[in-house]
């Protein structure tokens, strides 16, 4: 993708995990601002074919060896951190694999920048280390209390970096953001995964003939129509709250902060599949299973905070616009067993 030429000359920023659908959005984003994305990516779940606005770095986040050779050869000057695993139901039945991939990952990383010389980190946090908020409005200052050992490792991550923040002088922002969606207009990227849990692209590759097990995860919850509620954010809002948070450490922001990104409102999985099925001309999937393990009725932000400190603010995440480029990019390039299909 092409760039203006006249764009302002920034440095340099490793994005752990450039080749997975956030940390792809987010490189687009640093391009068009002026800085230089160096993507690190061991490819388990991202893509080389997303590594568009600069070079592609193939390891693991959690060497540090190769963490501080990657910072100093490119000359960085921040971090983001998106390299974790992240699907709730997958953590409680494999919950060593997400200490192993959340939390040592991050020590690895931190090492390394710490022998590199690093030392501002944007870190990818998550709304589920609130665990059950009883359908109020999540505030940061709510005591975290996860229910998965997914929001479990997210919180010993912040744990610790709070900890690195006090000891080392770690500059930290850690966005805790909401269910991510929606796909990149310009750039052609979007949400796959090898193996997709996630209800639009669920939806979306359901509508297309791709998959035929498609199902309500639960229509029992205590909650308008009986199914879960959720803050959809889109993607480009979210890569634009990760500059924000990059800016202010590059401006000399200190400590450890945690914001909340996320839209304010609450839609349900009915609601979703209506905007599917609208988008997609095919009826909305009507087949009901069990309640996944980890999940609570409704988890929505209050992102005041985030618009306060950051200058935070949402411009794609209505539904009509997450599900329509979700829709656009999925019914282009979408998954055919593990491989995209153009």
């Amino acid at each position: 993708m092409s760039l203006p030429s006249d764009r302002p000359k920034r440095p340099a920023v490793l994005v752990a995990g450039g080749a997975g659908y956030i940390g792809s959005h987010v490189c687009e984003a640093l391009a068009k601002a002026g800085y230089r994305p160096v993507a690190l990516d061991n490819l388990s779940t991202g893509h080389a074919e997303f590594v568009r606005w600069g070079p592609l770095v193939q390891g693991d986040v959690a060497d540090a060896a190769l963490v501080r050779r990657t910072l100093v050869e490119h000359d960085v000057a921040a971090v983001m951190q998106f390299a974790a695993s992240s699907v709730v139901s997958e953590s409680a039945a494999a919950p060593l694999d997400y200490y192993r991939n959340n939390v040592a990952g991050l020590l690895g990383l931190v090492e390394g920048m710490r022998a590199a010389g690093v030392d501002r980190l944007v870190f990818s946090s998550t709304c589920a280390i609130y665990g059950d908020p009883k359908g109020a409005a999540i505030r940061e200052d709510l005591t975290p209390a996860p229910i998965s050992p997914y929001g479990r490792s997210k919180l010993m991550c912040e744990t610790m970096l709070r900890d690195a923040a006090d000891a080392h002088g770690l500059k930290t922002v850690a966005l805790r953001y909401f269910n991510a969606c929606g796909a990149s207009t310009e750039a052609d990227i979007g949400e796959f995964r090898p193996v997709e849990t996630h209800l639009i692209p669920r939806a979306m590759m359901a509508a297309l003939g791709e998959i035929d097990d498609f199902q309500v995860c639960g229509a029992d919850y205590d909650t308008p129509d009986g199914t879960a509620v959720r803050d959809y954010i889109h993607v480009a809002d979210l890569a634009a709250g990760h500059l924000a948070a990059l800016e202010q450490l590059l401006d000399g922001r200190e400590g450890f902060a945690a914001f909340n990104l996320g839209t304010g409102e609450g839609r349900s999985v009915r609601e979703v599949l209506d905007a599917v099925a609208a988008v997609s001309g095919t009826p909305a999937p009507s087949a009901v299973g069990p309640r996944r393990a980890g999940d609570p009725p409704s988890l929505v932000a209050d992102p005041s905070l985030a618009r306060r400190e950051l200058g935070f603010e949402t411009r794609h995440s209505d539904l009509a616009s997450v599900v329509g480029s979700a829709w656009a990019w999925h019914s282009r390039h979408h998954a055919r067993g593990n491989v995209l299909v153009a």
